[in-house]
């Protein structure tokens, strides 16, 4: 017998439901067949996936681990049927683009935006994760191009600078320097930094360190496996701040402001860029390609 979708689907949703009868109602089965589907399951992998009592269904922690990976198997085949129903590739197509930064506001939206309005007929797919993440998906032609906060050099790919964006420090709204003037790197030497370890997190890392390095000062810099804005709603704790880029401060945060850092006279900025494999044929990124080129018309290719 070989493991099918319907197998993995009946699995994930007695998990979410913690009942075979509520489970067999989503699915629209009968009970006895949706439990001989978990049954044959736990059979082809020779794993008990769940506890069966008198109060539940409940998985087990075996069944935890393969619930996790069965649920990404179940979404990604999912989207699979609704490409190949809605979407015909050719000139219309499909744009996978990632980015490691918010989308709530700023330029990424803006250009993301002017795509979508301009090609309504191309699948757009955003895919949000670390460098690392999107640097493997472009390799494997999974990701068409990324926008992320970095300068980095790697065969097979190109690199195009694109825009800066203004950073700022989020901090409580009774923090002491709120009413200065300006804000400068050196005013923050005493400060723990909280930043997450995907997106924005390592370029403003990476930046933060080196400015306070600059005037013999050593960042005090905390990471975490979590999202900037979760680390921003954390910031009225009080225990920490960390730093953001401007597309944060479209969101009304209570309790918090954003102060912007001055650099050399001006605001302190972080750069994006893009990055392509320049033998990837998709008409849709060519499209993507132009529309940037027509958006930011003195873009130096590196």
């Amino acid at each position: 017998m070989t493991i099918e979708i319907r197998h993995l689907r009946a699995a994930i949703v007695t998990a979410g439901t913690q009942s075979f009868s509520r489970a067999a109602k989503i699915l629209s089965v009968k009970q006895s067949a949706l439990s001989r589907r978990v049954q044959a399951l736990e059979q082809m992998l020779g794993v008990q996936l769940f506890e069966r009592t008198k109060r539940g269904t409940f998985a087990t922690e075996n069944g935890k681990a393969f619930l996790t990976v069965a649920e990404r198997i179940v979404t990604d085949i999912d989207n699979l049927l609704t490409t190949a129903k809605n979407v015909s590739y050719g000139e219309e197509g499909r744009l996978a683009i990632g980015f490691s930064s918010s989308l709530m506001t700023g330029n990424l939206r803006f250009a993301i935006g002017d795509y979508i309005a301009r090609y309504p007929d191309v699948q757009f797919d955003g895919i949000e994760g670390g460098t690392e993440k999107l640097f493997s998906g472009l390799q494997a032609r999974m990701v068409d191009a990324a926008i992320i906060p970095a300068l980095i050099t790697e065969p097979g790919i190109t690199r195009r600078n694109l825009w800066t964006e203004r950073l700022v420090v989020a901090v409580p709204d009774n923090y002491p320097l709120t009413t200065a003037d300006a804000i400068h790197w050196t005013d923050l030497r005493s400060e723990v930094f909280v930043l997450p370890t995907q997106g924005i997190g390592p370029a403003v890392s990476e930046l933060l360190a080196a400015k306070l390095a600059a005037h013999g000062h050593r960042a005090k810099i905390i990471t975490q496996d979590t999202s900037i804005e979760s680390v921003i709603s954390t910031v009225t704790i009080g225990r920490y701040i960390t730093i953001a880029t401007e597309a944060s401060t479209g969101v009304n945060w209570p309790d918090l402001k954003f102060l912007e850092i001055s650099d050399n006279g001006g605001p302190a900025r972080l750069e994006f860029a893009l990055y392509w494999r320049p033998d990837n044929q998709n008409p849709a990124l060519g499209k993507f390609l132009k529309m940037l080129q027509e958006r930011y018309p003195i873009l130096q290719g590196e």
